[in-house]
């Protein structure tokens, strides 16, 4: 199989120091996390301090100032962390709740919410999905009405990553009912502000993770903490969503690689009509046809991630590639769990975690379906 993309000693160096934090801090503590039902919050300050959280982020703020072809390396190698609850919580901090504060924030805002989460000092979560709106994010109520120099936020969100351990929420609020896209504002809100609160879930996967509903009852906070202007929220979470898209893309392909790995090593010693799984054809086609997927996957995925370096319009390219590729892990992770037998529908099986796991990569960020429905009208349908 071809080495990673992004391979100059420079990439070379960044994957070994992220290598051996997730061999020596993630690996170990996978099933403990699961038992916290979150990351321990002090991981993310060692992150802070190995520089992993705010990769092209401007170096003014702590960030590294480098490209995506980096953060491709961080989520391959998070990917492999035996827990993609954990995986997905850092992707949060990194990719997902502070993309849009560094393009479009205040100084102030940047200062006060952006330094602290490239240092590791506070855990953010974005804050969009809703009970009636997930994909369909026009269709979002929560409230942020104008009172002096205060928004009072009302509302609810749901299955909002790091809902426990946040600090702060990148949240996107209607703020005029009558401005079709142009009524949505990006709003960063402290979650110890009055009228705040969280209730867990109870997931079937990705149990390493916090995810709850949240709660806004009259919620103030300053209008000054708008990201941008007043009325941009919508385009700006559009822009943020590639982030995550591509995140999820990395990481799912990421955990599939290593589960095939360790299914072929199962492979090899299962014992079956008197000789080992693996050297049966079915089961050596199976895997070539897994493996075949993932490489084909990657290199979308690595094609998109070469366009965001050379700083183009890769919209398009990381919709498809958020279909293809999630398909792919989740295909995978059926496949090896297949060939795991009943083990394989046990919690403590790595593929029936993976089974599990990639699931939800077809859902979050944008379904599948929202995916196509977006290129389709690109293409003229």
């Amino acid at each position: 199989m071809s080495k990673e993309l992004f391979s100059t000693p420079e990439h070379e160096l960044f994957r070994e120091t992220v290598r051996k934090f997730v061999e020596e801090e993630l690996r170990p503590r996978a099933r403990e996390f699961d038992q916290m039902g979150c990351i321990d919050k002090a991981l993310y300050r060692q992150m802070g301090d190995l520089g992993m959280l705010g990769l092209r982020y401007d170096p003014a703020y702590g960030g590294a100032g480098l490209d995506w072809s980096f953060s491709a390396v961080l989520h391959e190698e998070l990917g492999r962390c035996d827990n993609s609850g954990v995986a997905t919580g850092i992707g949060v901090q990194t990719d997902m709740a502070t993309p849009a504060l560094h393009r479009f924030g205040s100084e102030q805002l940047k200062e006060q919410y952006l330094v602290p989460a490239i240092a590791g000092d506070m855990v953010a979560a974005i804050a969009v999905t809703e009970p009636d709106a997930g994909s369909d994010v026009s269709g979002i109520k929560t409230r942020a009405v104008r009172d002096g120099d205060e928004w009072v936020i009302n509302g609810s969100k749901l299955y909002i990553t790091n809902a426990a351990t946040a600090d702060w929420l990148c949240l996107l609020a209607v703020t005029d009912r009558d401005a079709g896209y142009g009524g949505f504002s990006q709003i960063v809100v402290p979650t110890d502000a009055p009228g705040f609160r969280y209730e867990l879930l109870d997931k079937i996967g990705a149990w390493g993770s916090d995810t709850g509903q949240l709660y806004f009852d009259d919620v103030r906070v300053p209008v000054s903490n708008t990201v941008g202007d007043i009325g941009r929220g919508f385009h700006q979470q559009m822009m943020q969503f590639q982030d995550e898209r591509l995140v999820v893309c990395f990481q799912s392909l990421s955990l599939v690689q290593d589960l095939w790995q360790k299914t072929r090593e199962w492979a090899e010693q299962r014992i079956m009509f008197g000789r080992p799984l693996a050297k049966m054809q079915v089961t050596q086609f199976k895997f070539v046809e897994m493996l075949t997927e993932i490489t084909a996957a990657r290199e979308l995925a690595y094609a998109c991630a070469r366009a965001l370096v050379a700083r183009e319009d890769a919209t398009e390219m990381i919709s498809m590639a958020k279909i293809y590729c999630c398909r792919v892990a989740h295909s995978v992770a059926d496949g090896c769990l297949q060939l795991s037998g009943g083990y394989g529908f046990m919690k403590e099986s790595p593929a029936g975690r993976a089974y599990v796991d990639t699931r939800i990569a077809r859902v979050g960020g944008g379904s599948d379906e929202t995916m196509m429905q977006y290129l389709a009208k690109q293409l003229g349908f």
